[in-house]
């Protein structure tokens, strides 16, 4: 999830969040420093709305269970590749279903204005630190495309990491701030930014590498903080990450960008030029990979064209509907009927390949189309949607791999090796089973 381009909040009819559960299991099959982490996943589904006027939303989240504070507090945290700092609700509010409350904790620490992590280490993040007048402490701000936003202060905590405990983490404690979904901070405490900047949580327990695998079929994945193999896992191919030193007003430095070069559809090249995937002067067209995006955004031009191909090659087994107004999340305008007692031939539809340098990604059969609950009335036909939207739409001058399109693919980010790899055709709920994971 990208500051000002995508949210922490679930605005689909049908929200669901993969849980990582702990305690942790260790792997032991690294030569790195640290032992490797596995986390098992979990998705719990929350309720659904009845609007046929969908904005917005992020569908699913991954959700991470740990402990926080002395004595520690049990707090849930939205993993999000695409966001640095990570932070905690510290104030209670009707809206909130857990809170992190630092007066309990003897190992809680403001950050002053006056420290060198105030004024130094928080130079990656969108909104810069400032200084509170009050309290004279380091204060903080984010805020995402969906209009939420929150502040609060910079402090130390210890996070306690399976059987680790890690003092001194870096971590927003946000006291205010404005959400678009309180259903979403019903089930989560905050969020963990997963990304390259320097107050990451990744960067900050020390890991160069971490891994995901989400099933597509039922409600298992893992993730893996730390070096990994295994045997069954087979080849990963590798796109480099693209790193730009020169700030720019629309490049987001500390994402994982990668150089999305070309989109095919079945056997069809899209007759392109390369220049379109490439930033411009001024950073806008970046390619982002997002865990905290369900969906996948192309850039005006390159969605206009694949929606022109993938209508050219389907119209014969998918009917478009006909509403100019029927906008799936006010971003994604390519929808279709369906019989309200059949569901569309998703073998017979064209392989979508995203083309990156030295890697691609294949989006096929079911991770084409997403079911519209609730869509229509009763009897008539459903509603089904190309999982491809509109960046332009959404706001944003970038493209973004959501993770929807990352189900059953080994999702690994090197940040040793400044690269991101995509192990394709994983059973994710059987990697699960064979890293002892499942109930």
């Amino acid at each position: 999830m990208m500051a000002s381009s995508s949210s922490l909040s679930n605005l689909l009819r049908q929200i669901s969040i993969l849980f990582l559960v702990y305690p942790l299991t260790l792997c032991n099959t690294a030569s790195s420093n640290q032992t490797p982490l596995v986390f098992s996943l979990k998705i719990q589904k929350l309720p659904q709305s009845s609007s046929d006027k969908l904005s917005f939303r992020h569908n699913v989240t991954l959700t991470v269970s740990l402990s926080v504070g002395s004595p520690s507090q049990n707090i849930s945290m939205v993993l999000d590749t695409g966001s640095e700092l990570s932070w905690l609700h510290c104030k209670k509010s009707p809206n909130l279903g857990s809170v992190f409350n630092p007066v309990s904790s003897s190992s809680y620490a403001p950050v002053p204005c006056s420290s060198n992590i105030c004024r130094t280490r928080t130079r990656d993040l969108p909104i810069p630190a400032s200084c509170d007048p009050k309290t004279h402490l380091c204060h903080v701000a984010v805020s995402y495309a969906d209009a939420t936003s929150i502040e609060g202060n910079l402090a130390h905590e210890t996070f306690v990491i399976g059987s680790s405990t890690r003092p001194g983490t870096i971590f927003g404690c946000m006291d205010s701030g404005l959400s678009s979904d309180s259903e979403e901070d019903a089930k989560t405490t905050g969020l963990m930014g997963m990304n390259r900047g320097a107050l990451s949580f990744v960067n900050q327990l020390g890991f160069s590498k971490f891994s995901y695998c989400i099933s597509g079929s039922d409600s298992s994945g893992i993730l893996l903080l730390g070096d990994s193999s295994f045997s069954w896992l087979g080849p990963i191919q590798y796109t480099p990450l693209v790193l730009e030193t020169t700030p720019l007003p629309y490049f987001d430095r500390v994402a994982y960008t990668v150089q999305l070069e070309g989109i095919r559809v079945g056997t069809k090249l899209l007759s392109l030029p390369k220049s379109v995937f490439v930033p411009d002067h001024t950073g806008a067209g970046q390619t982002m990979v997002d865990s905290g995006t369900q969906f996948t955004f192309l850039m005006g031009p390159v969605y206009t064209a694949l929606k022109t191909e993938f209508i050219a090659q389907t119209k014969s087994v998918l009917k478009v509907v006909d509403d100019p107004n029927f906008v799936f999340q006010g971003t994604m305008d390519l929808c279709y009927r369906v019989g309200s007692l059949t569901r569309p031939n998703f073998r017979g539809l064209p392989v979508v390949s995203l083309m990156f340098r030295g890697a691609e990604m294949s989006v096929s059969g079911e991770k084409l189309l997403y079911r519209v609950n609730g869509a229509g009335s009763e009897g008539k036909d459903q509603v089904y949607c190309f999982t491809f939207g509109n960046s332009d739409l959404l706001g944003i001058e970038a493209f973004v791999i959501g993770h929807h399109h990352q189900q059953n693919v080994w999702m690994e980010f090197d940040l040793a090796k400044s690269r991101v790899g995509f192990g394709a055709d994983v059973r994710c709920d059987q990697a699960s089973q064979r890293l002892g994971l499942r109930d």
